[in-house]
């Protein structure tokens, strides 16, 4: 029986569970160091009296660092295998972590928060390929979405810290406005270090390869070896079994060959990401406008505020949830086009007013809307079928160009929206930011490649 047959009859093994676990872990640190710094920045922002421009800048570093990291290491992944570039991605969180926590200036601080989103971008495409090609195709959707929940896990563990930090230098410090501008911020990303930390050692104990990876390169010893221990069971890989797949695909072969594959995997993300972080890294920002610009005092603004993120991130979980339990029963395609209309009805509530004002149920309903539909449907499956669409020679580089490209709109949705909010207004912003998600779904719809119940070798031939 080839490996493919074996693997696709296959329980879940202890191996897919630890790598799952693994690659789990790192999205989490993903979630919390992108959404920490949106708790983090109104801190800096006084510390190191940032202009405009700076704060934007620091927003967006992590996110162009991103579009690097995937658009670069995705392809070095199909190059030298995914467990090695595992490794090299959480030593760069720990170096960027801690110099981010230790930052002395605004360019520090800045060129720190890009290494920590060349970590993050080079995450996804790893992350992706690596469950995609380990895991039996029935349980494919639900392990791949699972791991991608703890982005959302990350974010609320980011906004929960962010509120025990700022509660704690009103409590024990006796100028805790001074003591949270100059210190509280270090401490929050201090977290980050902590974790990439645990996560770095962790990765140590289990240093699998994917036995796909090997047979792309033609190497049947390291293949046996990998999948006889994925699948805890002796197992014999031969080139009779499996025949050396195609393994020189250029890059340029996702513009011309599979180029709708790229269309598909990389235009929705684009478009969702645009809102995805123009809103999620200023959603405290967002709330204290909307719903307490009538409070003066700074830490309890700050707090309130990081307090609604908290409440606004529990939504995010719970759609990803809902999207473990229907992405094998409803399908990829339609959940993705569900999602966008959900969170363009998401941002259109946030638009809704009372009198002059927009009260705080309003605002809670409009995230809670957005952020489930988002997780509930593109948040997850754009990252799922970026690994899904692609052959498995060029499938980290397949999912690296769709993710760097996702990445792209990110940078624009925030770097742009400080901008716009004070130039158009909040509610012009939200109105923009839900035309491009009924945008997306029509992209969706019009590229659709669903690959539910599908094996990788049934998509490899589409």
């Amino acid at each position: 029986m080839k490996f493919e047959e074996k693997l696709e009859n296959s329980d879940l093994t202890r191996s897919m569970w630890i790598l799952w676990i693994l690659s789990a872990g790192l999205i989490a640190l993903d979630g919390f160091d992108f959404f920490i710094i949106g708790v983090a920045l109104p801190f800096i922002e006084k510390d190191f009296e940032l202009t405009p421009a700076e704060i934007g800048a620091v927003a967006v570093a992590a996110i162009i660092g991103s579009l690097v990291g995937s658009l670069t290491l995705g392809a070095i992944t199909d190059k030298i295998g995914r467990q090695k570039m595992l490794l090299v991605d959480v030593i760069i969180f720990l170096i960027s972590s801690m110099g981010t926590a230790l930052a002395w200036s605004a360019f520090s601080l800045i060129f720190f928060r890009f290494l920590v989103g060349v970590a993050i971008g080079a995450d996804y495409p790893i992350s992706v390929a690596y469950i995609t090609e380990n895991v039996p195709s029935r349980f494919r959707g639900r392990m791949i979405i699972g791991a991608f929940t703890f982005q959302a896990v990350g974010a609320a563990l980011g906004a929960i810290t962010g509120i025990v930090v700022i509660k704690s230098c009103v409590l024990f410090s006796a100028n805790p406005l001074e003591t949270a501008i100059k210190y509280g911020w270090r401490i929050m990303l201090g977290f980050g270090l902590i974790m990439a930390i645990v996560i770095y050692f962790l990765r140590l104990q289990f240093l699998l390869e994917s036995p796909r990876y090997f047979i792309t390169k033609g190497d049947y010893t390291a293949a046996s070896i990998a999948a006889s221990e994925l699948l805890e069971m002796e197992i014999e890989i031969t080139p009779e079994d499996e025949p050396l797949q195609e393994d020189n695909i250029t890059w340029s072969a996702l513009f011309s060959r599979y180029w709708r594959q790229t269309v598909f995997a990389s235009v929705p993300w684009f478009l969702q990401d645009i809102s995805t972080y123009g809103i999620g890294i200023f959603t405290p920002t967002i709330i204290s406008v909307l719903a307490f610009s009538k409070e003066t005092d700074f830490l309890s603004v700050q707090i309130n505020s990081a307090s609604g993120a908290a409440l606004v991130d529990l939504f995010l979980i719970l759609g990803f949830l809902v999207a473990v339990l229907l992405v094998d029963k409803v399908g990829r395609v339609k959940l993705q086009i569900a999602g966008f209309l959900g969170m363009a009805l998401g941002l259109t509530i946030l638009t809704l007013k009372e009198g002059n004002n927009t009260s705080l149920t309003t605002v809670l309903v409009g995230f809670f809307v957005f952020n489930f539909s988002m997780n509930a449907g593109p948040n997850s499956t754009t990252f799922l079928l970026s690994g899904e669409v692609f052959p498995t020679a060029i499938r980290a580089t397949g999912a690296g160009v769709a993710a760097a490209f996702a990445k792209l709109g990110a940078v624009l949705g925030t770097y742009l929206l400080p901008i716009l909010r004070v130039e158009i207004g909040v509610n012009r912003v939200l109105y923009i930011l839900a035309i491009s998600c009924v945008l997306a779904a029509v992209v969706t719809y019009v590229f659709r490649i669903e690959t539910t119940g599908k094996s990788l070798e049934q998509l490899d031939s589409v």
